[in-house]
């Protein structure tokens, strides 16, 4: 009873199913927010849903657990869906927009920092960057007496 007591005045935060992020965050909100697992009641959604959520105001989600009509159908007080992925194919946004329910997300947040990364790691494999580091750091360079060069990563004729 005292631990629905500590929750009751905190704002409820419907996560039918985690993101990792949520493990990671989960316990530096647990103070501002009260988090509605549904995944781990024994009940099935729908009842859980019914019996749990029709208050909730904002929803955690992520990309393994839709949010179509009929779960939104169960919400009536939802307010605000949060995803912390860049897709939003698992939102119905235009019944979302049709029941007012704001939807947020980190969008392209990250894009240019992952193409970064991602050409970082195309240099570091054409041009054996980890793999001769490894050599080096190993010694190697000691019992053989040529390593093999990497590619360049593009060739520009003038």
């Amino acid at each position: 009873m005292a631990h629905g007591i500590i929750h009751s005045h905190l704002p409820r935060v419907l996560v039918v199913r985690p993101p990792e992020s949520f493990y990671l965050y989960q316990s530096q909100y647990s103070h501002k927010f009260h988090f509605l697992k549904a995944w781990e009641s024994p009940l099935l959604l729908d009842q859980f849903l019914s019996t749990h959520a029709r208050d909730v105001q904002a929803m955690l989600s992520c990309g393994i657990s839709p949010i179509k009509a009929d779960l939104l159908c169960h919400l009536p007080s939802l307010r605000l869906v949060v995803t912390p992925s860049s897709g939003l194919n698992h939102i119905d946004l235009s019944e979302c927009r049709r029941r007012g329910v704001a939807v947020a997300s980190v969008g392209s947040v990250a894009s240019c920092d992952v193409a970064d990364l991602a050409v970082g790691l195309l240099i570091d494999v054409l041009r054996k960057i980890s793999v001769a580091d490894r050599f080096a750091k190993q010694g190697l360079w000691a019992s053989k007496t040529s390593y093999p060069l990497g590619s360049k990563v593009f060739a520009v004729s003038i």
